[in-house]
């Protein structure tokens, strides 16, 4: 289930937009869940990372879409972000926040299609395979991609993810190891985090998603700035 957000003003194209996924849908057997929204201001109310993909017109009377996807990428790093718009000069600043590209109106069904199909590729490299879990004698699937990051505290671990946290007896290694992914790294002795839901470094702390900040050590700062800049696909300056 691919979780998409529609954010635009126009029924027209709004419509437009969820018939080209009805159609993807028949021909490549992806099942999607959408969300419609009016408008920029309605989707950054009480925003929260729920969405693998959003389409988000660039024009729209209260809140445009560059400043909605500004304030999405304060507590969403993850989220694929497509601009819709009527003008494509538009398009360059997408870069300011990390868009995967853009489709101009109105939207053919093949440039839809070929967007949307890089879109599940990136989605699938993401790391976002189950972990099992005992909590207690409960039996809990978590999955990798909604692990924002992991405590150790006297041999008592929690993990925290996106929807809840789960606590259980046992060490940071071993949860390093069964988690072992170039998304997951420690940042000090007592936290694992997963470069996905970083927001923000800034001296001797990385802020999360939620805006939890957690202590980077300083022998770990600049490997786990060489983890992030690797992860993210760049450099930093």
């Amino acid at each position: 289930m691919i979780r998409v957000g529609i954010v635009e003003d126009q029924r027209a194209s709004r419509e437009a937009l969820l018939d080209h996924l009805a159609r993807f849908s028949e021909e490549h057997g992806v099942e999607f869940y959408t969300t419609e929204f009016d408008d920029g201001a309605d989707v950054v109310a009480d925003y929260r990372p729920q969405f693998d993909i959003l389409f988000l017109d660039v024009q729209m009377e209260r809140m445009d879409g560059l400043e909605a996807a500004h304030r999405i990428r304060e507590t969403d790093p993850s989220v694929i972000i497509i601009f819709v718009t009527n003008m494509a000069q538009y398009a360059i600043k997408g870069y300011e926040v990390d868009a995967l590209s853009y489709l101009v109106k109105p939207v053919p069904y093949f440039a839809f299609a070929q967007e949307l199909s890089r879109s599940l590729l990136k989605l699938r490299k993401a790391d976002s395979d189950e972990v099992v879990i005992n909590v207690g004698g409960r039996i809990a699937k978590l999955d990798r991609g909604d692990i924002v990051y992991v405590e150790s505290i006297k041999h008592r671990i929690t993990i925290h993810t996106l929807g809840a946290d789960y606590t259980f007896s046992g060490t940071l290694k071993a949860v390093e190891q069964a988690l072992e992914s170039e998304t997951f790294f420690r940042s000090n002795n007592c936290y694992l985090v997963n470069l996905r839901h970083v927001t923000g470094v800034e001296n001797s702390s990385c802020t999360m998603v939620g805006g939890v900040q957690l202590q980077v050590s300083r022998p770990r700062k600049k490997a786990f700035l060489d983890a992030l800049t690797d992860y993210v696909g760049g450099r930093v300056l």
